[in-house]
């Protein structure tokens, strides 16, 4: 029954975290697309981004706060009695697939442990296809510039020749 318990909370989780990614990049498409300069549309777009990413970070420490402490289903060596930050911390290690190895989950807990790195892979590069998207509508193209006065002295270079 705890494994139960365990996959409801991690896919509570999981789907609060997809949703909340969701309506920031609608978010930041909505208010990049209409109400900011062109020249710090990628600014806006990257520090949107990050505070997504460190509040779905803060989502998954409240998961394994709530799986650790409050339910009891499996712990993390070296938390045993941890706060909130040490569960951020975690999270953040998990999130990012940085696995420093200092905390192991055991129990329950390594459920949510896995589907917030695959998760986490996601985001990111869920994230890296916007901000590349974002980077084609406002980044300056000094190689099209580049291309296009090319073409310039070769059109200006065959007339001369005529």
């Amino acid at each position: 029954m705890h494994h139960l318990y365990a996959l409801v909370i991690t896919g509570l989780v999981v789907t609060i975290c997809v949703v909340l990614h969701y309506e920031a990049l609608r978010f930041l498409s909505k208010i990049v697309g209409e109400h900011v300069h062109k020249r710090i549309g990628v600014l806006v777009v990257m520090l949107g981004l990050l505070v997504a990413h460190v509040l779905e970070i803060i989502v998954f420490a409240i998961g394994y706060l709530i799986m650790q402490q409050g339910v009891g289903l499996g712990y993390i060596t070296g938390m045993e009695d941890g706060d909130f930050i040490d569960y951020v911390y975690y999270s953040s290690v998990v999130y990012t697939t940085v696995g420093f190895g200092d905390l192991l989950p055991f129990g329950g807990v390594r459920m949510l442990s896995a589907a917030e790195g695959l998760a986490g892979l996601a985001m990111i590069t869920w994230s890296a296809s916007f901000t590349f998207l974002a980077m084609q509508r406002f980044w300056p193209h000094p190689l099209d510039e580049f291309s296009s006065s090319e073409k310039i002295k070769k059109v200006v270079h065959s007339k001369s020749n005529e």
